[in-house]
């Protein structure tokens, strides 16, 4: 087997979108992709991720908040953003790393709004859902992909 093949989930804070990413990575495509992610700034990790990716399976408690500066040296193949703000503030990185834009929706700011603790929670499982959807169909999306 070759190579595993390198990707950095990037988001704003990298407390919950880019988290989410990073452990579906790892349950799912272990075998073929050495995931990390990492935040333009450092929110810490979100409750309610950590909770929902639970419920799904996924322990990502063991995961912690980082800034991109804190990642070892790695030559990513892929960097791909989770939100807009951490598209637009994208910086470049050495290396021949493709960088793939994929927004979801920010669950912490649809929660604020939300009337009970059990709509907040929906609107993280729907953004988990819908990551976990993308990253089980990384292997195909990244075989057309191209640099932004």
């Amino acid at each position: 087997m070759g190579a595993k093949t390198k990707i950095l989930f990037l988001c704003t804070g990298n407390s919950c979108r880019s988290q989410m990413a990073e452990g579906w990575a790892k349950k799912l495509r272990g075998e073929q992709i050495d995931a990390w992610s990492a935040g333009i700034e450092k929110h810490g990790m979100n409750q309610r991720a950590m909770q929902v990716m639970a419920e799904a399976g996924v322990d990502i408690s063991g995961q912690r908040s980082k800034l991109i500066e804190e990642l070892p040296d790695l030559d990513f193949d892929y960097v791909i953003t989770v939100c807009d703000h951490a598209h637009e503030s994208c910086p470049l990185f050495p290396g021949h790393a493709k960088v793939i834009h994929r927004g979801f929706d920010d669950p912490p700011r649809l929660a604020a709004e939300a009337a009970s603790e059990e709509e907040a929670l929906e609107h993280y499982r729907r953004v988990r859902d819908e990551i976990r959807y993308f990253v089980a169909t990384l292997p195909c999306c990244l075989q057309s992909a191209s640099k932004d």
